[in-house]
């Protein structure tokens, strides 16, 4: 028994040593790749390469100059406000009624949410950019406008 463990133990370092020297070459080769495609330049007859579309989401056009801060500073990222015709990402809730439901929801008004999250998931991506209080003023009076649409 004794010695089919350590036999197993012996196996997993090996295979994961062994997997991990191959995806840092792999890596590697595509790194490098990738830069040298960067710094050659096209030669003369030939014509420029053309962007084609990625297959990373991209964040939908904002409806208004207004509402540019939402995607600037990353809210559609995570979060759709159906309020104001602003399409994002499905991963957080939308934002249409967060004007009116983050105070019964976190004990607090929606701009001393925006200021100190009490979510764990909010306080990271907070601490991580934190807003200013002229955009938390912005972002509150937008998702005020979103909440009276509806």
């Amino acid at each position: 028994m004794k010695r089919s463990l350590v036999t197993f133990v012996i196996c997993v370092f090996i295979g994961l040593g062994f997997g991990y020297v191959v995806f840092e070459i792999i890596g590697g080769q595509k790194d490098t790749a990738a830069s040298q495609n960067e710094q050659t330049s096209p030669k003369e007859n030939e014509q420029p390469e053309t962007k084609t579309p990625s297959s990373e989401p991209t964040e939908a056009p904002t409806a208004s100059a207004d509402t540019e801060i939402l995607s600037t500073k990353g809210c559609l990222g995570c979060h759709a406000v159906n309020g104001l015709k602003l399409q994002g990402s499905a991963t957080g809730p939308d934002l249409s009624q967060a004007y009116e439901n983050v105070e019964d929801k976190h004990g607090k008004p929606l701009a001393e949410f925006l200021k100190e999250p009490t979510s764990a998931v909010m306080s990271s991506v907070i601490a991580g950019s934190p807003l200013k209080d002229e955009e938390i003023t912005e972002i509150a009076d937008l998702l005020k406008k979103a909440s009276e649409k509806k």
